[in-house]
């Protein structure tokens, strides 16, 4: 009851805004319907390693032609939503302007997109940053995201479970072969959790999937040091209009 009130006398003094465009809500949306309208969330059919969506049914574990040509350190890949011009804005506010008030209707989304992940995972594992890029940011948005995935499925979180030893150019502009040059070698094991590693399934946690080369390069470290197995769970991912 009094859990209610606070959040009901909250409300009155800092009515809830959209998460895109701040338009006054109710308390218990956090999208508008223009917003939500703009959002395209993933939903079967799609590949069944690596998540990507199919405008047609392919049948039980049916694979994409890149899964079919390559092989990935991760096992399964999921994400929430496709990162485009209708999604772009809330992730970019969530990561680099502060609206870490997103973290947990983010986790909501995917948890319900991951819930087999979920399911199987013994450990979530954020992707981490560098610390001269935390220090700028404030905080590691893909930590927040998986500390409030913990909460709701309650699956243990460890922030620090892996380490970003050596700086890395942003990534955005660089091709595939380039992203996967500029991590490679960069993230490892905390040498703290490398005991409480050993036979477990790691869900990794990130924001933006683009290429996968940071998951690979956090997979390789965690297969390295004794994961049984690595998932990656994502709040949005890039899809080819092709």
């Amino acid at each position: 009851m009094l859990r209610r009130f606070g959040r009901h006398l909250l409300d009155s003094l800092l009515p809830p805004q959209c998460l895109g465009c701040r338009e006054l809500l109710r308390a218990d949306v956090a999208l508008c319907s223009a917003c939500w309208s703009n959002i395209r969330f993933i939903a079967p059919p799609l590949c069944e390693a690596c998540g990507l969506p199919f405008a047609t049914a392919a049948g039980d574990g049916g694979l994409c032609g890149e899964c079919l040509a390559r092989r990935r350190l991760f096992e399964r890949a999921r994400a929430a939503v496709v990162y485009d011009d209708g999604s772009r804005g809330l992730i970019l506010a969530f990561k680099r302007a502060d609206r870490t008030d997103a973290a947990p209707v983010f986790a909501g989304w995917m948890a319900r997109a991951g819930a087999e992940l979920l399911g199987d995972a013994d450990i979530l594992a954020p992707v981490p940053l560098h610390w001269t890029r935390l220090l700028a940011r404030k905080y590691n948005q893909a930590a927040l995201l998986a500390l409030a995935i913990a909460r709701l499925c309650e699956v243990p979180a460890i922030p620090d479970l892996l380490v970003r030893r050596r700086k890395t150019p942003s990534l955005g502009r660089l091709g595939p072969t380039a992203r996967a040059e500029a991590v490679r070698g960069a993230i490892v094991v905390h040498p703290a959790w490398t005991a409480a590693l050993a036979g477990r399934r790691v869900l990794l946690v990130d924001d933006v999937r683009t290429t996968g080369a940071t998951a690979e390069a956090c997979a390789r470290a965690l297969l390295g040091e004794g994961a049984a197995a690595v998932d990656l769970l994502t709040l949005a991912r890039t899809v080819r209009a092709d």
